[in-house]
């Protein structure tokens, strides 16, 4: 099996497997590291594109996961984070990634955040290197294996 199919196979997964979590997952630490996830995925070579920014905007209103909670509320977090990385990436990756990491006291939360990240990842058609490499970091930052998630 080709290496996109077997991503694309494993990012079906990990949306089916939050789905079936998504009533556990509903608390605030879990909404505003995804959105965080979400924003650090888009900005993941350094900058965003308002292709890029609409594409990941598009797919967090319409994700069943996130449906927990109110769209524009998760649209105003996933912008605030996108402004920080769009003004000073370095600086503001650093602040992101604390977002994401408010998500490790809670394994089940953690582990939706960075499913979250690679779904986010790959809704274009290509996982890129770059988004991978943030995943990982945020994988990090979460306290969780990489590998966890063949990455």
């Amino acid at each position: 099996m080709a290496l996109w199919d077997r991503f694309k196979e494993s990012a079906s997964q990990m949306q089916t497997q939050l789905t079936a979590k998504k009533n556990d997952l509903k608390s605030g630490a879990f909404r505003d590291a995804s959105m965080a996830m979400c924003a650090l995925v888009a900005a993941a070579d350094g900058t965003v594109d308002s292709s890029e920014r609409q594409r990941v905007a598009q797919l967090i209103a319409t994700n069943d996961v996130l449906q927990n909670f109110p769209a524009d509320d998760l649209h105003r977090r996933f912008e605030d984070n996108l402004n920080k990385l769009a003004a000073d990436f370095a600086l503001g990756k650093v602040s992101v990634l604390q977002e994401i990491a408010k998500a490790k006291k809670k394994p089940a939360e953690a582990r939706a955040v960075v499913q979250i990240g690679i779904v986010i990842g790959g809704a274009d058609g290509d996982f890129d290197k770059d988004e991978q490499a943030v995943v990982r970091e945020a994988c990090y930052a979460l306290d969780l294996p990489p590998h966890e998630f063949d990455l």
